[in-house]
């Protein structure tokens, strides 16, 4: 007798998986529209509360609904809600210090009835925070003891034994989702403060990182004299390692630039002699250049337009004070 393969036990030998997954993705979308047409009054005041609370936002819960608690206070923490997450467990046993007065408490729980919770809501109550309940049943405990009850209960769960929370945590996440986006937009949060608490990401390194960062400055920076010979430039390119130099006057104002690419040209030129023609003869008189206060994705979208890899960086006099190249925003991460 054959041994079934692992990849397809005999168990599952022609069962449709993926009719199976339209029907769990269609019951909590189901769940979804239930929880939005709920929205009401409580959605509102809970709003309200998190938006003037001087303390944080604590999220707490047992089991899934406290891995859905520690999401939603990431989330609130990101966009512009101080959030944290504590175990309702360990609150018991000491970590209820972690909560001040300021503070308020959004407590899940789809049954509303979960002990761990229960068991640290007088300490809370006593403490005077605000406790603002997400549960699939109003009539529930936590419901009853709660400043603000959110109604987060849905039709039916998407598993068939109606056993482990599906369409019920999908549920409490979004309505999570709901309370924090409302919050960031009632607050005016922008990409840039976002940013702020991302300074690792892709979006903070975009957002909050500058030329000033990045560039090359001091005697990093290749530049000579309008006075010196190509020859002269070449060897201060092949010092520096930036593929260009910058050619200024005697205030250190940029005149021109010579690169790699120039270079190139030059060298079909059969009239030009390496060693004598002057470099204001044959730089480029009018390059492109970026201030030390821009963001670095603006010299990115700078090289990117022109199709040029190397930038000067200039001050309000137009003095040379940096450069940089396509390497450098590479090894940042800005592109």
């Amino acid at each position: 007798m054959a041994t079934p393969s692992p990849l397809q036990p005999a168990a599952a030998s022609g069962f449709d998986f993926a009719a199976s997954g339209r029907r769990v993705i269609a019951i909590e979308v189901q769940g979804l529209e239930a929880i939005a047409a709920r929205l009401d009054g409580a959605f509102t005041d809970a709003c309200r509360a998190m938006l003037a609370c001087k303390g944080r936002v604590v999220c707490t819960g047992m089991g899934k609904s406290g891995h859905v608690a520690r999401k939603i206070a990431a989330t609130l923490a990101s966009t512009g809600t101080p959030s944290f997450f504590v175990h309702p467990g360990e609150a018991a046993h000491g970590d209820l210090g972690m909560i001040t007065d300021a503070d308020i408490v959004l407590a899940l729980s789809y049954s509303g009835e979960s002990d761990e919770l229960l068991t640290v809501l007088p300490g809370l109550k006593r403490q005077g925070n605000l406790l603002i309940a997400m549960t699939g049943r109003p009539g529930s405990s936590l419901a009853r003891e709660a400043d603000v009850h959110l109604d987060a209960s849905v039709p039916l769960e998407a598993c068939p034994l109606a056993l482990a929370p599906t369409a019920s945590t999908t549920a409490a996440l979004a309505l999570g989702d709901a309370l924090a986006v409302a919050l960031l937009e009632a607050r005016g949060f922008t990409a840039e403060d976002f940013a702020r608490s991302h300074p690792a990401g892709a979006l903070g390194r975009r957002l909050l990182l500058h030329i000033r960062d990045v560039m090359h400055a001091g005697d990093e920076v290749p530049r000579v004299r309008e006075t010196a010979t190509l020859s002269e430039t070449l060897v201060e390119m092949s010092r520096k390692r930036l593929g260009m130099s910058a050619v200024v006057d005697a205030d250190g104002k940029l005149l021109g630039l010579y690169t790699d690419g120039d270079l190139r040209r030059t060298l079909d030129d059969a009239r030009i002699d390496l060693r004598s023609t002057p470099i204001a003869t044959v730089m480029t008189k009018s390059p492109k250049v970026i201030g030390a206060e821009a963001l670095a994705v603006e010299a990115a979208q700078l090289m990117e337009q022109y199709k040029i890899n190397a930038l000067l960086v200039v001050d309000d006099d137009h003095r040379v004070v940096g450069a940089l190249n396509i390497h450098d925003l590479l090894r940042a991460r800005v592109v």
